[in-house]
């Protein structure tokens, strides 16, 4: 349950009730929220409804709110209310309402948090989708990971995800990769191929690629033209580089449901492109033109030419200029292609598209919201979420290249280095679309420092609490059914306890808000000021014996804390799954 949204239920009645003539608008009531206060020493939930319906009303706000505060003090869960400010309403709730949501949430169990808003809606997101042209690299590995939190954040919010990686397998650059594996598999062979050309691929990845290849055809291709061994070895590379990119996203506990390859949208004898261009020129979305090049950028745009071009009307949907789908020559853009993936995408079902990219594809964004919004008739809807940099560092000196990719630092290199689970929290640290400063030194410090290594030290400390109780009252009951009583939970009234139940409250709010913003740095946020109230109330327990979570001569009050401990290695344990990173009872 989500408190805020039943308290927001609670304010609306209260309202109904004190205006008792007058008609809002239900837009008008929809930017009434209720939320933790800024200041917690103000009380535990705050609402903004005097100030948003006093105009509206014709009534002073705080003279709404002095209503409004005498209908909501009513309710039993209510211990006080302020008014602050120029109308702001600060609820105070009852230290039984605290208990009785402790025991909602150990009922709840490993579910608690997640909600069924999405309604099982099909949404699609696609994300990584990495020429294969070499090993994916640090900055891949952040839109890889962000792509995955927020697939996690859309499942746990009630809708069906599925997760797609675009093999951008057709183009020039898959002629060069197969050019400069073919040079490999001469290398293989014992011939000296020298400094390998400009335009190719020069990392040393693709070595044991020419050698499979040289396994598997002997000198077979050396005597043919490349006319005949070229789709050869592209395939061949490609399946290969695939395969390499598989086992890197594995390694991050990545793994897609769909891998659609662009060269799919031409072969098996029928043109995907074609087809979506005929259906926008049945319905005049195309015509003939020319365009200037992009101010600034004269020969930068790939697409452009200053020939008559086969051009779409973007700014029908809100683009800034026509965009090119055919070239003079009568070849396709790159964006002819993508918009006949994105039909595809629509055409399974999906009418909510999510697209994670590099911060680098930023201007092409107007263009494909243009295109799916022309493609779905308005029914269908794309959203772009960008992913920032990755700046590498260790202890504070920036990280030098790998050799072996020839000018990047791969995901590998990576999590070799200092594990999945670092990688995955760390790339979540920041908001996507914000630069991140990845220190190799900071993520594998075991301090506080460290904010994966404190969440996860949280979670181990609720399972050492759990070991030690079963060691020293074995006798007792600790199931969740006996742990989840409101009348022992009551109990729970040092400030420490209290401020851990209403952080574990706030959860599903946390979980419901990182979905609808895409944000899955909030969960990383919340988890780590959780791990910190917790870590302080333990310390606390040291230095104040009555405070101890075990007390052997008090057998409730330990059940009530048992029971706290357990919901706080749960919640911390449903962060850490919706970022991809493991739970430890141990830390080793």
């Amino acid at each position: 349950m989500n408190l805020f949204d039943d308290f927001a239920e609670r304010v609306r009645a209260a309202i109904a009730r004190v205006v008792t003539e007058s008609e809002i608008a239900p837009e008008l009531l929809a930017r009434v929220v209720v939320e933790p206060p800024r200041d917690a020493a103000h009380g535990d939930l705050a609402t903004n409804a005097a100030l948003v319906l006093s105009k509206p009303l014709a009534m002073k706000p705080r003279d709404l709110a002095t209503r409004l505060g005498a209908e909501l003090s009513q309710h039993d869960d209510v211990d006080a209310v302020e008014i602050a400010g120029p109308g702001f309403l600060n609820l105070r709730l009852a230290q039984s309402f605290w208990a009785r949501e402790l025991a909602a949430i150990l009922k709840a169990g490993d579910r608690y948090g997640y909600v069924q808003a999405g309604q099982g809606a099909a949404v699609n997101i696609e994300y990584v989708s990495a020429n294969p042209t070499g090993p994916l690299h640090v900055g891949h590995c952040r839109g890889a990971v962000v792509g995955d939190a927020i697939a996690n954040l859309l499942a746990a919010s009630g809708q069906a995800v599925t997760r797609e990686y675009y093999i951008n397998d057709a183009g020039s650059q898959v002629d060069q990769l197969a050019r400069s594996v073919h040079l490999r598999y001469r290398e293989a062979l014992g011939e000296t191929i020298g400094e390998i050309p400009k335009g190719l691929y020069p990392g040393d990845y693709l070595v044991p690629v020419g050698k499979a290849l040289a396994e598997k055809y002997g000198e077979a291709l050396k005597h043919l033209d490349e006319a005949d061994w070229l789709p050869l070895v592209r395939d061949f590379a490609i399946a290969a580089m695939m395969e390499n990119v598989r086992d890197d996203l594995a390694s991050l506990n990545i793994r897609h449901d769909v891998f659609f390859s662009e060269r799919s949208l031409i072969g098996n004898g029928r043109d995907r492109v074609a087809e979506l261009i005929a259906w926008l020129e049945e319905r005049d979305l195309v015509y003939w033109g020319t365009l200037p090049p992009p101010k600034g950028q004269e020969n930068e745009d790939e697409d452009w030419d200053e020939r008559e071009q086969l051009l779409f009307r973007a700014t029908s949907f809100g683009d800034d200029v026509d965009r090119p789908l055919k070239k003079a020559d009568g070849s396709y853009t790159y964006f002819a292609s993508d918009i006949a993936y994105h039909f595809d995408k629509f055409e399974r079902g999906f009418a909510h598209m999510i697209d994670v990219w590099g911060a680098d594809h930023g201007g092409y964004v107007k263009r494909m919201t243009a295109a799916v919004k022309a493609i779905s008739e308005g029914e269908g809807e794309l959203e772009v979420q960008l992913s920032q940099l990755v700046r590498l560092f260790r202890a504070g000196e920036p990280v030098r290249m790998s050799k072996r990719a020839g000018d990047l630092v791969t995901l590998a290199d990576v999590v070799d280095e200092v594990g999945r689970d670092a990688v995955r929290f760390m790339m979540l640290t920041r908001k996507a679309d914000a630069p991140l400063d990845f220190d190799f030194q900071t993520v594998t410090e075991q301090s506080k420092d460290n904010p994966v290594f404190y969440v996860q030290y949280a979670h181990a400390r609720t399972a050492s609490v759990r070991r030690q109780f079963a060691q020293e009252m074995p006798e007792i009951d600790e199931t969740p059914a006996e742990l989840a009583s409101a009348e022992r939970l009551i109990r729970l009234e040092d400030p420490g306890e209290l401020q851990l139940i209403k952080q574990l409250c706030d959860w599903p709010r946390i979980v419901q808000l990182a979905a609808q913003s895409r944000e899955p740095h909030r969960i990383a946020y919340y988890l780590y000021d959780l791990a910190n109230s917790f870590h302080v109330h333990w310390n606390r327990g040291k230095e104040s014996p009555q405070l101890r979570f075990i007390k052997p001569d008090d057998i409730e009050i330990s059940k009530a804390r048992l029971g706290l401990v357990d919901a706080v290695g749960m919640v911390i344990r449903a962060g850490l799954s919706v970022l991809g990173v493991e739970a430890p009872k141990e830390m080793r």
